[in-house]
């Protein structure tokens, strides 16, 4: 294990839920997938991950778990999987539809794999959990809650943000057939030591090539965010314990000004922090293809996690994790 990873607390040790033993995890190699295992292992449960190439199977194997070849296109092999395990975790995505659709082809691409899970656990009680995202339906003036609506409705093909509505809502429909499903929304940033790729690393590589760090307008706008290890626990807890057609929150951080985050990325940088205009917001001003997102104010609850699932938070916040020697390595 690396001196970073020691760094952080590890997983407790947790009383085995007899009836959820074996789970069937996807994404287990990416950043969420790789805190979730080790934590459902420390658990007691045993799991079996999905792996697509010689490299992720060599992963998953050091994680210690029994690894299945395939891939999420696959939905015969899927239901198959499922079918032969007591529970899925889901959090893999179709990664390499971005190049030529965008998010909206990934989330869209998600549908017919949640089908595909319905029709295997129908009528089992077994638990199906899935990621989801933490927006918010509307200006709601107020964090958004685990009883909000997942994010704006209408037609399934039109913006992102529908898209994810119509997977998330149909992985809580599953309920009705017998199946505990759950949808674990996940903070606009999941940080921790190892991070690669995220919305945090982002900001800290648009602020080298800049050599500013920008924020929009006043920066008072509010995101969430939660440490990668926390964030494990949730989805272990809600394989566990959740009702069927339940979603719940997985943030730490549940209001972080903006400019308070670039302010602290700058002074680690030792670069100014700077308000960007909105003239200049949009592509190819500083943000380019982020702007549309870093505008918005993400803030929200944890509270009802908290309070049915038992979880509270005990890895580092979003602005500690900053100096947790892997965003900014000593040269």
């Amino acid at each position: 294990m690396s001196a970073d990873l020691r760094r952080e607390k590890q997983p407790s040790t947790y009383s085995r839920k007899d009836n959820v033993v074996h789970v069937f995890v996807t994404g287990g190699t990416g950043h969420t997938g790789s805190y979730i295992i080790p934590e459902l292992i420390a658990a007691g449960h045993e799991v079996t991950g999905l792996a697509r190439s010689d490299t992720a199977a060599a992963a998953l194997s050091a994680l210690g778990v029994t690894v299945r070849r395939g891939d999420i296109e696959d939905l015969d092999g899927l239901k198959e999987a499922a079918a032969n395990s007591d529970g899925v975790i889901h959090v893999a995505h179709r990664q390499d539809l971005l190049p030529s659709g965008g998010i909206d082809a990934v989330a869209a691409a998600e549908l017919p794999i949640m089908l595909a899970y319905g029709e295997a656990l129908a009528g089992t009680g077994k638990p199906l959990v899935a990621a989801g995202s933490i927006g918010s339906p509307g200006y709601l003036g107020r964090p958004a809650t685990e009883e909000d609506p997942a994010l704006p409705g209408g037609d399934e093909h039109t913006g992102t943000l529908r898209v994810r509505n119509i997977v998330e809502t149909t992985v809580i429909g599953l309920a009705e057939q017998g199946v505990r499903s759950s949808i674990v929304r996940i903070a606009n940033i999941a940080h921790s030591v190892t991070d690669q790729a995220g919305f945090l690393m982002q900001l800290i590589a648009l602020a080298k090539e800049k050599g500013v760090v920008g924020y929009p307008g006043d920066g008072a706008n509010l995101w969430n965010a939660v440490h990668a290890r926390d964030l494990a626990s949730v989805f272990r807890l809600a394989l566990e314990e959740s009702p069927a057609g339940s979603n719940w929150h997985a943030v730490g951080d549940g209001a972080v000004p903006l400019r308070e985050l670039a302010e602290a990325i700058g002074s680690r940088l030792d670069l100014p922090a700077v308000s960007i205009p909105a003239d200049v917001l949009m592509v190819p001003g500083y943000f380019g293809f982020l702007a549309s997102i870093v505008t918005q104010s993400y803030p929200a609850s944890n509270l009802i996690t908290r309070q049915s699932l038992g979880w509270e938070p005990t890895q580092p916040g979003l602005l500690a994790s900053l100096d947790n020697g892997h965003y900014f390595p000593a040269i």
